[in-house]
């Protein structure tokens, strides 16, 4: 069931945040750790197909990217912040494409809930390709949240759940690593 992309503020002292960056089992595990986040839902978002599903999305038909939706509490994280651990958790300059994970339903991708959040996305990436803080330029697609579909319940705190298996210790546990020496300040 989809929920409505708006309103996102003004719900009490949370915002939301939706990102897409690869496969959502690695952002979800890597947003839950940081302080002010309340909670990280995996989902999908960005295409035309409406209810889809993991076979659905996975099978790159739908348009709809792996992404998380990330409630969080502004007076203990910022959506800069969040922004910043996005940008440096994931590959923003490949194209449909995280590790050997290929396909659009890998994108890397914000999905603004308001101008405010588009304008903060725009001016980062600008700022990145300034810098050339990457050996290629940014191709983070920078969207309107149209409908978020939660993913299906045996997603959710996958990493945790599934810890010694050989794609949570070859591909998450060094985002896990990187997000603690990069973003020590920010964790819970």
């Amino acid at each position: 069931m989809p929920s409505a992309a708006g309103p996102l503020r003004g719900e009490g002292m949370l915002e939301t945040a939706v990102f897409g960056g690869g496969c959502f089992w690695c952002t979800e595990a890597i947003f839950k750790r940081l302080k002010g986040v309340k909670s990280v839902v995996p989902g999908y978002t960005g295409g035309a197909t409406s209810d889809p599903d993991y076979e659905k999305v996975a099978g790159g038909a739908t348009g709809h990217a792996e992404s998380i939706k990330i409630e969080f509490d502004p007076s203990l994280i910022t959506y800069d912040d969040l922004l910043a651990v996005f940008f440096n958790t994931h590959d923003p300059t490949t194209l449909n494409r995280q590790g050997s994970d290929v396909g659009t339903q890998y994108r890397s991708a914000v999905f603004y809930a308001d101008d405010e959040q588009r304008t903060k996305a725009e001016a980062l990436i600008r700022e990145l390709n300034g810098a050339h803080a990457y050996d290629k330029p940014v191709v983070t697609d920078i969207v309107p949240l149209g409908p978020f579909y939660e993913a299906e319940s045996y997603h959710r705190d996958y990493y945790d759940s599934h810890a010694d298996q050989p794609y949570c210790q070859i591909v998450i546990a060094p985002k896990l690593e990187k997000l603690q020496k990069r973003f020590a300040g920010l964790l819970a």
